[in-house]
C-alpha cells in the first residue's frame, strides 16, 4: 500500500512541496524548483509565460501599471514561492518552452526540443526564472523570460502547432477550457438553448461564444464593458445581440441581455459578476463560471438569497480535447481571430 501512495504523491507532485507538508501543489504555499527531475518528471526550458487576466489585472490596478513595480512584483511571487501563483487572486496562468528533458518513467509522451504548452496553471508548476525578467516591461500578460518548470506525471502539456506563432498559440490555449466547457454545457443543455457570455471580447469569451454556434446554440448574446468592445464583437459577428453593461452591476446586466437565457458564460477578469450572471440566467438553467476572479461564496449565497434555480458550475480548464477544440476555433472563425490578434500584438 505505501509504495501505491508514493507512487500516487509522486505523480501528483506533493514531493515538491515545501510547506505546509502534505498538501498538493496547487495549495502550497511554497514549491521545491529545483531543476533537477525525477525518473516521471519533464523540466521544460521556459520562453513565455502567459499570466491569467484576473492575476495580470490585480497587479497593474495594485501598482498603478508602473511596469518596473509589477515586473518586480511577478519576480518576487516567484522567487518566495518556487511558483507564480499571485497570492491576492489565487491564480497564475501557463507558460510555453522547450522540452528540455524527460523522466525514463514519464507518462506524458514529450520528447526533448519539442515546443510545448504547459496545460496546467503556474500555481501548481515549479518554476525558476534565471533572467530577471529583464526582457519584460511588465505591461502585458505575456511575459517573456528564461528559466526552468518541472511537469509531473499527472500534468497536462501540449505540443505547439507549426502554423501559429507561439504568442498566438500561447494565448489561445491559455483561456482553451473555456470553449470546451462552454460546448459541453450547450450540448448538454438540449435543443438550441440560448446563451449569453459575460466578457464576450476577450480571449475566452469570443471563444466561448464560437464554441457555442458550433454546438448549435439558439440566441447568443455577448455582454461587454464599453462602446469600443461592442463595436469590435459586432464587427466579429460572433454574436446575435451585443450590449454593454458593468458585469458587477447585477440590475444592469439582466436589464441589457432581456429575456433570461439557458446558459450564461462569465469570462469576465474582475470580482462582482456573480449576481448579474444567475440573474440573466432562466429557472433551471446553467451558469459556468470560467473566471478565477469569481468569489463562489458569493455566487452561491447569491442566488440562494434571489430564489434562483440554477446550476452552476466551476469552469476547471480542462476538458478532453480542450487544446485542439481551441485551436480549431481559432483557425477557423475570422472572428475569433480579429479579437485574440491585436490582443496578441498589444
Amino acid at each position: 500500500m505505501s509504495v501505491a501512495i508514493s507512487a500516487l504523491q509522486r505523480s501528483l507532485g506533493v514531493h515538491r512541496v515545501l510547506e505546509p507538508v502534505g498538501v498538493l501543489p496547487q495549495a502550497a504555499q511554497r514549491l521545491d524548483a529545483d531543476p533537477a527531475i525525477g525518473p516521471d518528471e519533464v523540466r521544460i526550458a521556459v520562453h513565455r509565460l502567459n499570466l491569467d487576466a484576473a492575476s495580470y489585472r490585480q497587479l497593474s490596478e495594485e501598482h498603478d501599471g508602473d511596469g518596473d513595480r509589477i515586473r518586480a512584483a511577478v519576480l518576487g511571487i516567484v522567487e518566495r514561492r518556487g511558483k507564480m501563483h499571485n497570492p491576492v487572486t489565487g491564480s497564475g496562468g501557463m507558460l510555453i518552452g522547450v522540452v528540455d528533458e524527460v523522466g525514463p518513467d514519464s507518462p506524458l509522451g514529450l520528447e526533448p526540443g519539442q515546443r510545448v504548452a504547459s496545460l496546467v496553471s503556474l500555481t501548481l508548476t515549479p518554476l525558476r526564472l534565471t533572467d530577471g525578467l529583464t526582457r519584460w516591461d511588465g505591461r502585458s500578460e505575456q511575459v517573456p523570460t528564461a528559466g526552468t518548470a518541472v511537469l509531473f506525471a499527472r500534468s497536462i502539456a501540449a505540443v505547439l502547432p507549426d502554423d501559429l506563432p507561439q504568442e498566438v498559440a500561447l494565448a489561445v490555449l491559455d483561456v482553451c477550457g473555456a470553449p470546451a466547457a462552454t460546448e459541453r454545457v450547450v450540448h448538454r443543455a438540449g435543443r438550441r438553448p440560448s446563451v449569453a457570455v459575460l466578457g464576450a471580447a476577450g480571449k475566452s469569451g469570443c471563444l466561448s461564444l464560437a464554441a457555442a454556434r458550433d454546438a448549435r446554440a439558439g440566441r447568443l448574446v455577448g455582454v461587454v464593458r464599453n462602446d469600443r468592445e461592442a463595436e469590435a464583437l459586432r464587427a466579429a459577428a460572433l454574436a446575435d445581440d451585443v450590449v454593454v453593461a458593468d458585469a458587477t452591476d447585477p440590475l444592469a446586466v439582466a436589464a441589457a441581455v432581456g429575456t433570461p437565457v439557458d446558459v450564461t458564460v462569465v469570462c469576465v477578469d474582475v470580482p462582482g459578476a456573480e449576481h448579474g450572471a444567475v440573474l440573466a440566467t432562466a429557472d433551471g438553467g446553467t451558469v459556468v463560471f470560467f473566471s478565477m476572479a469569481t468569489s463562489f461564496p458569493a455566487a452561491a449565497l447569491g442566488a440562494e438569497g434571489m430564489a434562483a434555480d440554477v446550476t452552476m458550475l466551476v469552469g476547471n480548464g480542462y476538458t478532453p480535447g480542450h487544446a485542439a477544440l481551441a485551436l480549431d476555433l481559432y483557425r477557423r472563425s475570422r472572428g475569433v481571430r480579429a479579437l485574440i490578434e491585436p490582443r496578441v500584438r498589444a
